[in-house]
């Protein structure tokens, strides 16, 4: 009886095992770009790289990620789009694109290179909002909208 119960809880481990191991795989595999038709987001204003990032409880790890605003910094703005580029005020090589989904969100999972800094902006259906310093993460909301301003637009 009990090497019965020792085979019967050592098949149980290597399914756990194999399940956690499958998960694993679907996580560092997966390819997530935020689109103006998608409403997948959630968790509007909050640093989405606490979750989204390798060993994060999110499904994937984001590169670049944050939420737009209307110009009451109140609501979010769907439909803008972030760019990044290697100089200021949208001058340079452009290295991202990312477009915000219906609920204000952007992110993706494409790699970026940040190395030497990047400059954001985000253009809305009036106006373009450019960031004047230039940024070595995508973590957007981890400043904007807690030690600065929200990202905003119109």
């Amino acid at each position: 009886m009990i090497r019965r119960n020792v085979y019967f809880l050592t098949g149980i481990l290597f399914l756990f095992i194999g399940f956690v191991s499958c998960e694993d795989d679907d996580f560092d595999n997966e390819t997530k770009i935020s689109s103006y038709d998608s409403s997948e987001s959630h968790k509007a204003g909050q640093n989405c790289m606490d979750c989204h990032k390798p060993g994060g409880s999110g499904k994937s790890a984001f590169k670049i990620a944050g939420t737009v605003y209307d110009s009451t910094l109140m609501s979010v703005l769907p439909g803008a789009t972030i760019r990044l580029y290697t100089d200021p005020n949208g001058a340079g090589t452009l290295r991202a694109t990312v477009q915000v989904d219906k609920n204000g969100n952007f992110y993706t999972t494409e790699n970026v290179d940040f190395e030497n800094g990047l400059y954001a902006l985000a253009e809305g259906a009036l106006t373009t909002k450019y960031m004047n310093s230039s940024l070595t993460t995508g973590q957007c909301n981890s400043c904007h909208g807690v030690i600065t301003d929200r990202i905003w637009t119109r």
